[in-house]
């Protein structure tokens, strides 16, 4: 009997090779999610855990990306009608690419990246999981972030909100915009100020010093002590005036000789 005749074989192969492809798909969406949770970490999304949800991670993926994350679910429950699977899942597409355009500038790729994307987008999805590169939320806002349509406006707590997403008209981002931390662009810290070592428990300051009463007069401060003028030096001894000099008396006149006595004459003795 041939063996392709056989029913029971032929539905062997089909179900190893539906079991195969279903192990394939597994292992493609859990590598797939582990590389979108790394990028979801460099973005400042909050749980790891969104990554891993069906549908909703393509979700967070928009809005990352500055698009609504409600258009995702809109093309997929429009692709519940028949007539429509077809343009649902090219507009699936063209949505996931913008997104993954956005993305890409806010880690510092450029915009021929979403071709790799568009065609293999699990390489795109684990280069920019991997790389160095890190996330810049300060690029300008999409052409589409005042359309009410295509801009997001959700708030999800956990989710940091675009700068795209800017009210119609202006760039401003909404009011309860967060950055997200760690990535190396938010501004820097203020200095923190200087922390003092905190009293033991119980300790008491010391009470202020009263005012001093009505009528309290406080003690006069001390006179200082009289200046005492410096004993006057004492005067130079005076020297005396030299005595006047006496000029010297003239010489007395020489006294007259006296006259000699008259000579006895003839020899005579004179008498006494």
């Amino acid at each position: 009997m041939d063996s392709y005749s056989d029913p029971t074989a032929v539905y062997a192969a089909l179900a190893g090779f539906y079991l195969t492809f279903f192990i394939f798909l597994i292992a493609v969406y859990v590598v797939g999610s582990i590389f979108m949770m790394k990028i979801f970490d460099k973005a400042g999304v909050q749980g790891r855990w969104r990554a891993w949800v069906p549908i909703y991670n393509q979700m967070v993926f928009l809005k990352l990306g500055d698009l609504s994350p409600w258009l995702i679910l809109i093309t997929i429950v429009a692709s519940v009608i028949p007539i429509l699977n077809f343009f649902t899942g090219i507009a699936s597409a063209v949505l996931l690419c913008i997104a993954a355009w956005r993305i890409g500038l806010k880690l510092q790729k450029g915009a021929g990246w979403v071709v790799l994307y568009f065609f293999l987008s699990i390489v795109w999805l684990g280069i920019n999981a991997f790389d160095k590169s890190r996330w810049n939320p300060n690029i300008a806002p999409a052409s589409w972030a005042g359309n009410g349509f295509f801009g997001d406006r959700t708030v999800w707590q956990g989710v940091p909100v675009q700068p795209s997403a800017a009210p119609a008209g202006g760039y401003g981002a909404p009011q309860g915009y967060q950055p997200p931390a760690a990535q190396g662009y938010a501004a820097p810290a203020a200095p923190q100020q200087p922390t003092y070592p905190q009293p033991p428990q119980g300790f008491q300051p010391p009470a202020a010093p009263q005012a001093p009463q009505q009528g309290f007069q406080p003690p006069a401060a001390p006179q200082a002590p009289p200046v005492t003028p410096p004993a006057a030096a004492p005067a130079a001894p005076v020297t005396p005036p030299a005595p006047p000099v006496t000029p010297p008396a003239p010489p007395a006149p020489p006294a007259p000789p006296a006259a000699a006595p008259d000579a006895p004459a003839n020899g005579e003795q004179p008498s006494e």
